[in-house]
């Protein structure tokens, strides 16, 4: 295990379920996360009962508020979205919250993970954009009058791709600067363990905060390009 933080791979390994010894942190936590989000999902939708249980009743919380703020945002036509909008959520904030966890690390502190996620928001938003205007959507990259076509065109690309550097630059090092402050805390800390409980706690808000933004910068980006401004 060359990996400090591979807490998971070292159980796996012991339960003989594979060879992760050159595995990458972010890559196995990911994977792991995605598992056991879409087995959660369904052991929820199987156990659905008319008189909610407790776990029910959180569940029907978290979905209520994620659907009621998506739909004030971006309106009737996002609610197509909110699947998307409701896994983009609760899977960085799973992965944030991982790295509060002695011995594992967060997915979401690796570029290569918070870049993914850019390419898929950016990505969707422009298929959305094709797929509701079809050819007219270009005419967004163009600017409001024909003679401004050749200077907006490129400025309107480049502030597009912009958008990947700004959504995975943000949540990387906001993250990655969380756990290594962790990682410290717990090495000064010996044995006094309480020495990194303050910045854990605030590791949970900014864990929820960086999830909220990246998961509302893409519903504005989505809404932008359902705009019938194209």
């Amino acid at each position: 295990m060359d990996h400090p933080l591979m807490l998971l791979v070292w159980i796996l390994e012991k339960l003989h379920l594979g060879d992760f010894a050159h595995a990458y942190p972010h890559v196995v936590y990911s994977w792991f996360f995605i598992i056991v989000l879409v087995v959660a999902g369904r052991l929820a939708v199987s156990k659905l009962t008319l008189v909610p249980g407790r776990a029910q009743n959180v569940a029907e919380v978290i979905v209520e508020q994620i659907a009621a703020f998506q739909e004030g945002l971006m309106g009737p036509k996002g609610r197509s979205f909110f699947p998307f909008m409701a896994t983009l959520i609760i899977f960085v904030f799973v992965c944030n919250f991982n790295g509060l966890v002695p011995g594992s690390t967060s997915p979401t502190s690796n570029l290569n993970t918070t870049l993914a996620l850019a390419i898929i928001i950016v990505a969707t938003t422009h298929i959305t954009g094709i797929r509701h205007h079809g050819f007219k959507y270009i005419k967004h990259f163009l600017g409001p009058a024909p003679f401004l076509a050749p200077l907006m065109f490129p400025v309107e690309v480049i502030s597009h791709l912009a958008r990947l550097l700004s959504l995975s630059l943000r949540l990387f090092g906001n993250i990655m600067g969380e756990d290594l402050v962790i990682t410290v805390l717990f090495f000064l800390g010996g044995a006094f363990f309480i020495l990194p409980l303050p910045m854990m706690f605030l590791g949970l808000f900014t864990g929820f905060l960086q999830s909220f933004v990246i998961t509302l910068l893409a519903m504005l980006y989505i809404s932008e390009a359902l705009a019938h401004s194209h």
